[in-house]
């Protein structure tokens, strides 16, 4: 990587750390006092999708995850397969914060924005290597009234996603609630419920809330979590400095911990089929820049009042082909390799990149 390319995306990396220190003007905006006026629907966030529509995205491909050493392909527990730069005309295309597949082939997706919005289509492949998007579609997110809910005053901060099979949870981190869609009722047009949630969780910080999702399917053999949503905060600290989860439903529910090591948030998680669940973690300081890691956590350790650790798998840096690393989702391959894919939120700048990756995990 050049001098002018790592200082670019230096650059590109603090103005996403200090994105999140401040809202959307037009998200801010209050109406002014004086007189009474007609009533007038609260403005929306800049880059929110007002209405559905069907998308162009183009991708670049990402030939190395590595520029310095352009062979190497292991990383860690993970061997790289390809990856792409996803650019758009849309305006609402971007800060993508979370992503699961519809199907068993890593193909057909369903992603958020971190404005209120879904994302759709599918991953186009060229053998093992991803070549590309189609059909993508871009739709708000409904509230019950069936307006977007971003016309509510906060209600945009979309950072998590799970998916039971047609029902879909939706994470909200800077009102800290959860929503609940029901896709078999008209898919990225359905409306959203407010899901019960425990006070703790409301009561996690502003913008460091809830981050990440993972639905434990019912049918999981052997697990005693079936049945129940994991979510766990960005950055909500207990009392001993580990971060905070809570499992909501399910046989057991109740807050849990997860043991917080070099300083590093939670921004997504996925359950394997293995049973090991493996979280997304991030950090961002001026001297290094953002560096991202994957730690595998026992599923059958997590339990009210537990503290959970587990080992980090792979690790990259700006020395990598990484930005603001969201959303992670896995599928199993025909072979029955286990494929994790990324994606990158862009906080909308022209100095930051909507990034996706995928990897093989090898052991």
């Amino acid at each position: 990587m050049s001098t002018l390319q790592s200082r670019r995306s230096f650059i590109g990396h603090a103005a996403a750390g200090f994105s999140t220190l401040a809202l959307p003007r037009l998200a801010q905006a209050q109406p002014a006092q004086g007189p009474a006026q007609p009533e007038r629907r609260p403005a929306q966030p800049e880059h929110a999708v007002t209405a559905p529509a069907s998308i162009e995205v183009n991708a670049r491909p990402i030939p190395s995850f590595e520029p310095r050493d352009r062979s190497r392909v292991r990383f860690g527990s993970l061997q790289y397969r390809s990856g792409l730069v996803l650019t758009s005309p849309h305006r609402g295309f971007g800060g993508l914060s979370g992503l699961r597949f519809l199907d068993d082939k890593g193909e057909r997706f369903l992603a958020l924005s971190d404005q209120g919005a879904w994302f759709t289509g599918a991953i186009r492949y060229a053998g093992s290597r991803m070549a590309g998007l189609d059909d993508v579609e871009a739709a708000p997110m409904l509230n019950a009234e069936g307006r977007p809910i971003t016309e509510k005053r906060l209600w945009y901060d979309t950072e998590s996603l799970a998916r039971d099979g047609s029902t879909v949870y939706v994470g909200l981190e800077r009102v800290n609630q959860i929503m609940r869609f029901d896709f078999a009722s008209g898919g990225t047009r359905a409306r959203g419920e407010v899901l019960p949630t425990p006070s703790g969780l409301r009561k996690l910080p502003t913008n460091k809330g809830l981050e990440a999702l993972v639905f434990v399917p019912k049918d999981m053999k052997g697990q005693p979590l079936a049945g129940t949503l994991i979510a766990m905060s960005e950055g909500g600290i207990d009392a001993d400095g580990n971060l905070i989860g809570f499992l909501i439903g399910g046989p057991s529910p109740g807050q849990f911990s997860v043991k917080r090591t070099d300083k590093q948030f939670i921004s997504d998680a996925v359950l394997l089929p293995s049973g090991e669940l493996l979280i997304l973690e991030r950090k961002f300081s001026w001297f290094t820049g953002i560096n991202i890691r994957i730690r595998s956590l026992p599923l059958k350790a997590i339990a009210p009042g537990a503290v959970v650790d587990g080992p980090v798998l792979f690790e990259a840096d700006l020395g990598h082909e990484v930005d603001n690393m969201e959303g992670i989702d896995a599928h199993v391959t025909a072979e029955g390799e286990t494929v994790l894919t990324m994606v990158s939120d862009d906080n909308f700048s022209l100095l930051q990149r909507t990034l996706l990756l995928q990897f093989t995990l090898v052991e």
